[in-house]
């Protein structure tokens, strides 16, 4: 019979695996942020002033702030990372 007893040695993360995770969950928070913030502006919009489409400006801005955090998570700004 194999051996079913739980080992807490062999199962630990190592410290560039919690990192990972952690930028993850932090990226995961931030794209549901911007989708529930840009659902709410284009809501806004069309019922304040549907002649104006004034919520592109903070989506397209907030947008390019998550294209770069989306950039970091992927490891594309190496400069800062200490590997």
């Amino acid at each position: 019979m194999p051996n079913t007893q739980y080992d807490d040695n062999k199962v630990t993360d190592s410290d560039q695996t919690k990192v990972a995770r952690k930028l993850l969950i932090w990226l995961g928070i931030h794209l549901a942020g911007y989708f529930l913030v840009t659902l709410v502006l284009v809501l806004l919009n069309f019922w304040l002033s549907p002649d104006d489409f004034w919520a592109l400006l903070p989506i397209l801005g907030w947008g390019s702030l998550l294209a770069l955090h989306v950039a970091y998570v992927m490891g594309l700004f190496d400069i800062f990372h200490s590997d």
